[in-house]
Parts: C-alpha cells; structure tokens; sequence
C-alpha cells in the first residue's frame, strides 16, 4: 500500500520558502503523493454543513485562505522530481471546464506527467453563489464537465453539446503527457461519488474514513464497478483517515479494507515541524 500526504497550504503559513521546504522533503522520503485542496473563497456566516466533522463547520477561520491548488502544484512540480501531485479534492462544477482543462494540462507537462486529479461536487453552497453557479444538479454538472474536459485533452478537434456547457468545435494544445489523460480520483462517500468513480473515473478518494468505514465503501464500490462493466482494478482506492489516529494495527486493516493509498494529513505549520510531522508519517509508510 502506497503512502501520501496532505499538508493543508493556508496563509499566512504558504510562503514560498514554506511549500518548497515542505515539497523538497515530502519528495526525499519517497511518499507517492501529495495533495493540495480547494475553496476559492470561505464565509464569517453560512448554513452549509461541512460533512467531516460534528459541528458543521469547516475547521478553519475564513481569513485563512487556502492557496489555489493548480498554482500551487506548478510551484510544487519545479522543487520536486518523483511525487505525485493532486487535488484533493478539485470542485469541478463551480469552474470553467475548459480553463480547468488547461490547468491541468500545464501542470502536468511542468511536472512531467506527475498530476493526480481528485474531484469533487461540493459542499458549501454560499461558494457557488459567490461564483454565480447554482448549487443543484452539481453532480450531473460535474458528469458534463469532465466530459467536455476528457474531449479538451483527448481529441484533436474538441466538442461537446450538452444541458450545462456547450462547447464548439475547437483546438486545445497541448495535450496531457499521462495518456490518454491524468487519472481522475473521485472524492466523496456518497453512493452518488461510488457511482462516478465506478462508471467514470481512475480512482476513489475517500475521506475522514476508519478501516471499518473504508471497507463497507471499497465492498460497494466493487460491486458498482462490476455493474459498470469494469474490473475492480480499474479504480484505484485511495483514503485520507483526515484526523483519525493511524498506527500498524489500523495500517494493517485498512490494507485488508482493499485500500491502495493512504494519504495522512501533514500538519506542518513551519518548516521546523517538517521533520516533527514527516518522520512519524514516513515511518507509518515503512509499514504499508
């Protein structure tokens, strides 16, 4: 089982000095991958609930902004050489499908084909007001997007005609090093985000999961990969057990859950912590 990190990239703490060092030594101790999240704007006041913890609330104040991940992970691509890098997870409905296509091509041709692209439909329905986007039907927005996205970085004359976007005949260069394009994780737990990935997509990402939690989701998305008509080996699994403690025995069970990947959080909040928070996670990685 493979082992990667998420080390939440906020201000004031992502300075340059601050994600090159933490980059440099994610990369040095050979983790797969590392994992940059999402949300271009957070509220004072909001009624959406944040689905990962009890209160509701994201656990962070809305004057500590995260870094955008495709910015991010092109200055993450230049201090790094063998990791992987990914969203995690990318809200693909609120966003231009083809910009975000092109985003994700030029991180991987500047990382020479290292991107990881986790996705996800959302949760805070105050962020796609800010963006003018409405929050309904995202899932099925979400479904449309990638398609016009997969026809950006797979045709040589891109089209798509549909109920969300439509985009007419057109060129977009250049194409994806990974061919035929960077895997596409699905993020979420819902039955809705198994159906995605089973029918869609490379891989599931699932988060804030227990070993007994990832294997009940692993058992349920077998079973819908079988229906679309794939192998279970065609998505890969990766889990984020987020703040859940993880030491050899739950190791051990999420490896039997059918896990592929873990991706432990890195609360890194100065270079002085790199080796503090990396060296115990390295060690979990030793185990896998």
């Amino acid at each position: 089982m493979k082992v990667g990190v998420f080390p939440p990239f906020a201000n004031p703490l992502c300075t340059p000095e601050h994600i090159a060092a933490v980059g440099r030594a994610v990369d040095e101790r050979g983790f797969s991958s590392l994992w940059v999240a999402e949300h271009v704007v957070l509220f004072d006041e909001y009624a959406s609930q944040y689905p990962y913890l009890e209160s509701g609330r994201f656990p962070a104040r809305p004057d500590v902004g995260l870094i955008e991940p495709f910015t991010a992970m092109s200055f993450l691509a230049a201090v790094t050489t063998n990791v992987r890098l990914g969203t995690g997870v990318l809200l693909v409905p609120q966003r231009n499908p083809v910009y975000t296509a092109k985003s994700v091509t030029t991180v991987d041709w500047l990382s020479n084909g290292r991107v990881d692209l986790g996705i996800g439909v959302g949760w805070l329905a105050e962020e796609f007001a800010a963006l003018g986007v409405p929050f309904d039907r995202r899932g099925e927005r979400c479904d449309e997007y990638l398609a016009v996205m997969r026809s950006l970085w797979l045709d040589e004359v891109s089209s798509f005609h549909g109920e969300f976007y439509d985009l007419p005949p057109a060129r977009q260069f250049p194409k994806p090093v990974q061919q035929p394009h960077p895997p596409i994780h699905v993020g979420g737990e819902s039955n809705a985000a198994l159906r995605r990935a089973a029918r869609l997509c490379e891989g599931w990402y699932g988060y804030n999961l227990d070993p007994a939690g990832a294997a009940e989701r692993v058992t349920k998305l077998r079973s819908l990969i079988v229906d679309a008509g794939r192998k279970p080996s065609d998505v890969t699994v990766s889990v984020c057990p987020y703040l859940r403690p993880v030491g050899p025995e739950e190791v051990d069970a999420y490896a039997e859950a059918g896990v592929d990947q873990l991706v432990l959080l890195a609360s890194i909040r100065s270079p002085d912590d790199i080796e503090r928070v990396l060296d115990p996670l390295a060690a979990i990685m030793e185990l896998a």
